[in-house]
Order: C-alpha cells, then sequence, then structure tokens
C-alpha cells in the first residue's frame, strides 16, 4: 500500500487529493483569517459585542458596559482581544475611545447577524 493512501479503497483518487490540497492552500490566507474572526465570535459576550457595533456604527466601553450589564474592565478585556485579533478599530473623541468593526470583518459577520435577526422576527410571529 502507498504510503500517501490512508484510504481503505482499493484506489484513491490522486488527482481529486491533489486539486482538493492545492484549494486549502491557496486559500490559507482566507481560512487563517476566518478562523481567527470566528474563535473571536464563538464568545457569546463578543458576539454580542460585535452584533451592537454593526447595529449602531460605534459604540464606547461605557455604552457597552451599560448595554450587557457588565463591568467597563470586563468589556475592555474582550475589547482588546478583538482589537488583537484584526476584527475592530477604535478612535478617539477628547476622552472617550469609540470602537467599531473592521469593514472587511463585517462582511464575514453580516450574515451571522442576518441569522441572529431573521431569528429574532420568526418568534415574534409565534
Amino acid at each position: 500500500m502507498d504510503v500517501n493512501q490512508s484510504c481503505i479503497r482499493i484506489l484513491a483518487d490522486t488527482e481529486q487529493i491533489k486539486e482538493c490540497r492545492n484549494k486549502l492552500n491557496a486559500n490559507a490566507n482566507a481560512f487563517e483569517q476566518l478562523s481567527g474572526l470566528l474563535a473571536l465570535a464563538g464568545n457569546e459576550v463578543r458576539l454580542k459585542i460585535m452584533f451592537l457595533l454593526e447595529e449602531e456604527n460605534e459604540l464606547c466601553p461605557c455604552d457597552l458596559a451599560d448595554i450587557l450589564g457588565m463591568s467597563i474592565p470586563a468589556i475592555s478585556q474582550h475589547l482588546r482581544k478583538m482589537k488583537d485579533g484584526n476584527v475592530i478599530e477604535s478612535r478617539r473623541a477628547g476622552q472617550t475611545i469609540f470602537y467599531s468593526l473592521k469593514s472587511e470583518q463585517l462582511q464575514l459577520l453580516r450574515p451571522f447577524f442576518k441569522y441572529i435577526i431573521n431569528q429574532d422576527s420568526k418568534e415574534e410571529l409565534v
């Protein structure tokens, strides 16, 4: 048996395997970007923050703390992780820092937010 052949079938489609590997390699950066974003969005609080930033365009940590009923330091930790993950950006206005989603991340997240909004609409109809 061929060392590279791990399937129990008699003949592996080596061309298909090669093409699939090439597809994965060609899209390695996109997989890395989406995987990182989904890892951050996998936390319910961060997903809510991302949703709120999409809905409101930008919010400060105090607003997010009030909305989510959390402390400002707890919100700040989540914002730091998202900023380090290149998901959000900030701007300063005087003493206040406002956070918003980066546009490239927003394109990836919008389908998820539409799903959330659609689920809410379905529950209202019941």
